[in-house]
């Protein structure tokens, strides 16, 4: 029989939180059908359509010929070929774009878009990722830790004058500022300028980027129209390695700022209720003495 205790722990907050997950998924689910699913059947429809006219513009091909046509294209997309263009389009393969493709790797991303096709490359692929995932994560443990323990003072919150501490809020908050500049805006207006994306494309590429969501609808440096200097997608690595060690540092700190910004409130509302209270009593005058006749 299950103790109580495991019984009351299950009902007070397992199962809360479990409701709440799974009303948030059905949420989730609904949102993005209502959203999503009248854009698709257009997609679909204007495909179909597409495929009619080319039919009726080329009648030496007919209906199987097309669909096999159309399995080669698709197997090429999976295979990380871009059917746009020609054969002189750049190698998925180079090392600046290998380097990418082992940043998305050990980050857990997988965008989807490029995947290694030979025996071997698929077996190096699973023994790189078993020991590149952990190692990513105790580097960005790490990182997060040293530098969270440069942001902060060794000396307890409540022992520092009134000045330190909001010298230290104002200098936290001005440093997530700064970070998210330079991590998520300024990335994000070098992606939209050299892939021709609008800032919310970019933005959000961004964000699903560093959340390791990785749907792979966007992604740097595939467009085949596009002349990208060598190192493009090498730096873009390098910006996803450098961001997710910001939000290991920003996820911690982000509660943290709160928190103090909330005790600074309420000890600066504390001491004003009590230099209220002692002015209060010194305008009080003193009670006389009334004299008790025998």
């Amino acid at each position: 029989m299950p103790r109580p205790g495991l019984r009351s722990c299950w009902g007070s907050r397992v199962l809360p939180l479990l409701l709440a997950y799974v009303c948030y998924l059905l949420l989730g689910a609904t949102v993005f059908q209502l959203l999503e699913k009248q854009a698709e059947a257009q997609s679909r429809d204007q495909f179909q359509f597409e495929k009619l006219r080319f039919l009726e513009n080329y009648t030496c091909l007919d209906q199987r010929a097309l669909e096999q046509f159309v399995q080669v294209i698709l197997e090429a997309w999976v295979k990380g070929v871009n059917p746009k263009g020609n054969s002189t389009n750049p190698s998925n393969w180079d090392f600046g774009s290998s380097f990418f493709f082992a940043g998305t790797v050990v980050t857990t991303i997988g965008y989807g878009n490029l995947a290694p096709s030979t025996e071997a490359g698929q077996v190096f692929c699973v023994f790189y990722a078993l020991v590149g995932i952990p190692l990513n994560v105790i580097f960005l443990n790490h990182l997060g830790t040293g530098l969270r323990g440069h942001l902060t003072t060794p000396e307890r919150w409540e022992d520092q004058p009134r000045r330190s501490q909001l010298l230290q809020i104002l200098g936290l908050a001005l440093f997530l500022m700064l970070g998210t500049l330079v991590i998520l805006v300024f990335p994000t207006m070098v992606f939209s300028h050299v892939e021709g994306w609008s800032f919310s494309e970019g933005f959000y590429f961004a964000f699903i980027t560093l959340s390791t969501i990785g749907f792979g609808d966007y992604v740097v440096g595939t467009d085949p129209s596009k002349h990208y200097i060598s190192v493009y997608r090498s730096l873009a690595a390098i910006w996803i390695i450098l961001g997710l060690a910001w939000l290991a540092l920003v996820l911690p700190l982000g509660p943290l700022l709160l928190h103090r910004c909330s005790q600074l409130w309420l000890l600066s509302r504390g001491l004003g209720l009590k230099e209220e209270g002692v002015a209060e009593t010194n305008g009080l005058s003193r009670p006389q003495k009334i004299p008790i006749s025998a």
